[in-house]
């Protein structure tokens, strides 16, 4: 399966595309927005493709030709302001799942954030963030792919423990990155995975045991 990256040079999008670059049958396309990350990512033998949020459906479209599924790890990045939030990690998701569409791209994994379903845990400081995450969550249950949505309690860059959680309405923890790309790769090819969305934190199944009770 020739897995596309949205956001491959992200926190989340490295550890996806090294972990599939080791994967028995998938293969990683890293998309990304600037030629020295290509380059970067090219040199260590991952293809890579130019992919820019900003742009026209039509071009992203041209992007994600040939692939059987893609991944959304993509967001603005805590440091930018909120319209880059909203332009990123809700309008350039959106942007993604339409331009899948016209590629003829049917499986779709995208990473949300715990609770975003729920507009009364959002956190007032981070509001922009929780709406941009809600909606984009909820274009893609309106869309025709065939998606998964995970949503990660707070992130760490801790070593992962290939232990997991996984809940419809989990309100608190913690999980490497390094895990939850896993649980990414894992949903991929999992048909009871198709059309679930759930909270996703550190427990005591493997991630694999896990992905297979959805």
């Amino acid at each position: 399966m020739r897995v596309y990256v949205i956001g491959a040079n992200g926190k989340i999008g490295q550890h996806v595309v090294k972990q599939l670059q080791q994967h028995p049958t998938h293969q990683p396309v890293a998309l990304v927005r600037k030629d020295e990350q290509i380059k970067a990512l090219q040199a260590q033998d991952i293809e890579a493709r130019g992919f820019d949020l900003t742009d026209k459906v039509e071009t992203l479209k041209e992007s994600l030709e040939g692939a059987d599924a893609i991944i959304f790890t993509a967001g603005s990045g805590g440091s930018t302001e909120d319209d880059m939030t909203l332009r990123i990690d809700l309008d350039g998701a959106v942007k993604s799942m339409e331009a899948a569409e016209l590629a003829g791209v049917k499986r779709f994994v995208i990473v949300s954030a715990l609770q975003a379903h729920n507009r009364e845990f959002w956190h007032p400081d981070l509001t922009p963030y929780y709406v941009a995450k809600h909606y984009a969550d909820r274009e893609l249950m309106r869309s025709d792919l065939e998606y998964t949505i995970v949503r990660p309690g707070l992130l760490t860059d801790d070593k992962p423990t290939g232990q997991v959680r996984a809940e419809s309405n989990i309100t608190e923890g913690e999980i490497p990155r390094a895990d939850v790309a896993a649980m990414l790769i894992e949903v991929l090819d999992k048909p009871n995975a198709v059309g679930k969305a759930f909270d996703l934190i550190t427990g005591n199944q493997s991630v694999e045991s896990v992905a297979s009770q959805l």
